[in-house]
């Protein structure tokens, strides 16, 4: 299925997706407003978020993007764009957790916690759990993580040799911030098992939400031509950058993948899946353990509900 190719008529549905102003978020927008759908999108930036409005706007022929303006590595933003969302709609068809990003350094967001981790895991699972009442009363609702293969093999260079899943290990860990720590840290690493929390928290929503008519799925779209990429190329690579770019998947083609688990009718009841683009494919072994599972839902469920200003 290409991007302009949705199979499903989203006149009348609401759909929710994170960071939609730049690269894939762009697209997978504009296309379920093609299909019909009322989107509303989320940005960092009021007036890039405005511009991506009325660009829609323009190329679909309708209004049908709203825009809610906050940052994602908070734990305050996403409880506010939440209860925006939920103050505006009775019902929630479509959630595509699409924010991500990847950084070069290691820093703490100022609730203490590892940027990768915040943006990449936290963001989503707390607006997946928060408008969790909104998707049950759309009757069905699919909920999209956009994850990496990264977490299956964590080598900066995986050309030869055999893969490394990321490390995860959360034994004695009774809080999210200690995750990703500055010993050891390797951003390259920090970013996928971010990823992999993602997942894995995203099997356990999708069994938790099973024959409720909500589903729960996640993809890796492949390696799009995106500003994430610029982090992950090393250094030394630089000057190669656009070179790397050349040889990468559009925005377009990423977005293929995504738009097919949101709306394809032959998808309609699959959930706690993941895929790589359009195959079903196996995530790394912790993913599936219910031991590690039942920690990653605790560590996540309790930063998504603690009270705000919580130390």
């Amino acid at each position: 299925m290409s991007a302009t190719g949705i199979r499903a008529d989203l006149n009348g549905r609401t759909a929710f997706v994170t960071g939609g102003a730049g690269g894939m978020g762009r697209v997978i927008t504009t296309e379920l407003a093609r299909a019909g759908a009322h989107v509303v999108t989320t940005s960092r930036d009021r007036g890039r978020g405005e511009e991506l409005r009325r660009r829609v706007a323009d190329e679909v022929g309708a209004d049908r993007v709203e825009v809610l303006t906050g940052d994602l590595s908070s734990r305050a933003d996403p409880h506010r764009l939440a209860a925006e969302f939920t103050a505006r709609h009775d019902a929630l068809h479509l959630l595509v957790n699409n924010a991500g990003a990847h950084y070069r350094e290691r820093a703490l967001t100022a609730d203490g916690v590892e940027r990768h981790l915040a943006v990449n895991h936290l963001a989503g699972f707390t607006l997946t759990h928060l408008l969790r009442g909104h998707l049950l009363a759309a009757g069905h609702a699919r909920v999209v993580n956009v994850v990496s293969a990264t977490m299956s093999d964590a080598r900066t260079v995986p050309l030869f040799g055999r893969a490394r899943p990321v490390p995860l290990d959360l034994t004695g860990v009774t809080d999210v911030r200690a995750l990703n720590p500055a010993e050891g840290y390797v951003p390259f690493q920090a970013y996928a098992r971010a990823k992999l929390l993602a997942t894995t928290c995203g099997y356990e929503f999708a069994e938790r939400l099973r024959g409720t008519g909500v589903t729960v799925n996640a993809v890796h779209p492949g390696i799009v031509s995106t500003g994430i990429v610029d982090d992950l190329v090393p250094t030394a690579l630089a000057p190669f950058r656009r070179l790397v770019h050349r040889f990468l998947l559009t925005p377009e083609q990423g977005a293929e993948a995504a738009l097919r688990l949101a709306t394809d009718p032959d998808l309609a009841d699959t959930t706690g899946r993941y895929y790589v683009r359009d195959r079903e494919a196996r995530s790394p072994d912790a993913s599936y353990d219910p031991d590690v599972r039942a920690v990653a839902w605790r560590l996540s469920l309790d930063w998504a509900t603690a009270p705000s200003g919580a130390a």
